[in-house]
């Protein structure tokens, strides 16, 4: 499943990897700098922030609980 996350400054950096490291799957975020590991702080500060993110994980999971900790983030409406 792929949403779009906005991330506006490196504190929601901090946060965004916060919360998705108490997932036992993996997630990932997109963007046209590359692909990271979600889980893995530098990997996040390597993107570009000004360009369009998608936070990606695998079709068959459970993200219910994750879109509700990152709803301040993550645009549902905007599913791929």
């Amino acid at each position: 499943m792929r949403v779009k996350i906005s991330i506006k400054d490196m504190n929601q950096v901090t946060k965004i990897n916060q919360i998705v490291c108490r997932y036992p799957y993996d997630i990932w975020i997109h963007g046209k700098s590359g692909m990271v590991d979600a889980k893995s702080i530098l990997g996040i500060f390597a993107l570009r922030i000004d360009e369009d993110l998608y936070l990606v994980t695998e079709d068959d999971i459970d993200t219910r609980l994750l879109y509700k900790e990152l709803e301040n983030y993550i645009d549902i409406e905007q599913e791929i």
